[in-house]
């Protein structure tokens, strides 16, 4: 992994980490409004942010959970596998918007192992608990579909990663 690569990744895990902070109480319960979550929407832009949103997952789960290892193994899973789905689906949509609309998706459907996690650890209806944490992730990554693609424009995620970007 380059140098740059790493730095950016080691950002977006402080970022993610300190955003998640600010909603401390929303993000561990049935209803788990993370704005941090917008964050996963930098795989759509580039595979190489993957490292970054899940140690930032990991790092503020290991630091702040209350449900200790369950949101390690659960939260961190939840995760990994969503932007792996993202990332094999990047391979064949080209179209920003489609990508983007498909990882708020894959990710509130994934919610389910979320949802079993709060069932086994904190005995929470599976169903409800799929449906509540679900729409939540939802509605923070729908919001923020707009909110990245504006940054994206000023910041460039694309290109962010290559090192070759401070030569211009």
């Amino acid at each position: 992994m380059k140098i740059r690569t790493l730095v950016v990744n080691a950002l977006v895990a402080a970022l993610y980490i300190a955003v998640s902070v600010l909603v401390v109480p929303f993000g561990f319960t049935q209803i788990q409004f993370r704005i941090s979550e917008m964050f996963n929407h930098l795989i759509v832009f580039d595979k190489r942010y993957f490292f970054g949103i899940v140690v930032g997952v990991f790092l503020y789960n290991y630091l702040f959970s209350p449900l200790g290892w369950f949101d390690l193994v659960f939260g961190v899973a939840h995760s990994a596998i969503s932007l792996g789905i993202i990332v094999l689906l990047g391979r064949y949509i080209k179209n920003i918007w489609i990508l983007l609309a498909a990882n708020t998706a894959v990710f509130s459907f994934n919610m389910f192992i979320i949802a079993f996690e709060l069932n086994l650890a904190l005995e929470f209806p599976f169903a409800i608990t799929w449906f509540t944490t679900a729409v939540s992730e939802f509605i923070v990554l729908a919001v923020a579909i707009p909110i990245i693609y504006a940054l994206n424009k000023r910041l460039k995620f694309d290109q962010l990663m290559n090192h070759n970007r401070l030569a211009r």
